[in-house]
């Protein structure tokens, strides 16, 4: 098995470890020890220094805000390997809580201590308490590779052209049914089978409209009488 070491900063830090057996990724926690203030960046990129909560150890980082979380440890990544930090899903869903960077990558060689870009994406400021796990974080295994130059174009392989939304944003046709209108969303390219459904579902309503209701029939039989 690989294994992968760290250096605690203070004699405090806690090592950071799997949450399950199966836990792809290790948790990354704010742990500030040894230290007085934080770094980051203002919504107007402009640069901070913000002084550490000295009673509780807290930090707040306002909207919008970047900071660069202190995790206390690191790492003696094996040559060959990467580390990769990914946000957390509960705190990107509940808090608006990212990674600036999206996904931050640790070389080998890189060996001072980790810290944590994250971002502030809400309208409210957020605190975050020693030992809050900001990030996590996986041992992931290189590929060696080189960069040539090649005078041949590169060519179409499949069927795909272009980049940037070419393929589109549905996986199925979006069908619009309600009282104004029956028919399939313009972004999309329906097939003979849609269009079938849809004037299916028009006539079912047309026949609903015109056929008369089982009171209103007892009632003119009456008017009759």
């Amino acid at each position: 098995m690989t294994v992968l070491k760290a250096y605690k900063v203070h004699k405090d830090v806690v090592l950071p470890k799997h949450a399950t057996q199966q836990s792809a990724c290790f948790d990354l926690a704010y742990q500030p020890l040894g230290k007085g203030v934080i770094f980051g960046m203002n919504r107007t990129n402009g640069p901070f220094t913000r002084p550490i909560n000295l009673q509780n150890g807290t930090i707040k980082i306002a909207a919008g805000e970047r900071a660069m979380i202190p995790t206390g440890i690191r790492l003696d990544i094996p040559e060959g390997y990467s580390v990769r930090i990914h946000p957390r899903s509960g705190l990107s869903y509940k808090s608006g809580i990212v990674l600036a960077n999206c996904e931050g990558v640790i070389d080998s060689d890189y060996f001072d201590e980790i810290f944590v870009l994250i971002h502030n994406t809400s309208e409210v400021p957020f605190v975050v308490t020693p030992g809050d796990r900001v990030a996590q974080a996986e041992l992931v295994k290189v590929e060696q590779y080189s960069i040539e130059e090649t005078l041949i174009e590169p060519a179409q392989k499949t069927d795909r052209a272009g980049g940037m939304g070419s393929t589109g944003v549905r996986s199925m046709p979006n069908i619009i049914v309600n009282e104004d209108f029956v028919g399939v969303s313009p972004m999309t390219g329906p097939s003979s089978e849609v269009f079938a459904e849809v004037a299916k579902v028009r006539a079912a309503e047309e026949e609903k409209k015109a056929k008369p209701s089982r009171s209103k029939k007892s009632l003119d039989k009456k008017v009759e009488a």
